[in-house]
């Protein structure tokens, strides 16, 4: 049975590995969006990936070598070894927004409990865990030592994930 898939490529390679997968009538999606780029000397309009590095296959997972053995694909993103099934759903959702290109957001997406470090606004600097509520994100800093925790709201975009937490 047929479903979609995210496919990773190698850095730059969305639109080539896009190519040959049509070339090889493997039905994909890879979600372009109109960007104006700034050089030193012109400014020009790019058509680029919607995410960076990700495209998305429609095929029997049965059949993903035909997939693999594409010229600039990495990897079948899994979870837990698991190959990713992106719902159909969501493929339409992303058509239909791409329908009104001026309205797209990417947004910083961040789990619950992740540790980030602040990297713009009053709190630049702090580090602590992510927390999501009703209407808001907050910062949780948590002082072991006293066994006592305190947050503050903040705003998704002013961090970013920390890769290593620094041990003490």
């Amino acid at each position: 049975m047929e479903k979609w898939y995210a496919i990773y490529t190698r850095p730059r390679h969305e639109k080539k590995v896009f190519d040959q997968l049509i070339e090889k009538k493997i039905e994909s999606f890879l979600p372009l969006i109109t960007r104006v780029r700034q050089w030193k000397d012109r400014k020009k309009k790019v058509d680029m990936p919607l995410f960076s590095s990700y495209l998305f296959v429609h095929i029997d997972y049965k059949n993903r070598f035909s997939v693999l053995q594409t010229k600039g694909v990495v990897k079948i993103v899994n979870f837990n070894g698991v190959p990713a099934v992106v719902p159909d759903w969501q493929i339409e959702s992303l058509r239909k927004m791409l329908e009104h290109p001026e309205k797209i957001q990417l947004e910083n997406y961040i789990r619950p409990g992740e540790i980030v470090e602040v990297i713009e606004g009053p709190f630049k600097g702090m580090r602590g865990m992510v927390r999501k509520t009703k209407n808001q994100t907050r910062l949780i800093v948590t002082i072991e030592g006293i066994m006592q925790s305190v947050s503050v709201e903040i705003d998704t975009d002013f961090v970013k994930r920390v890769e290593e937490p620094e041990k003490a």
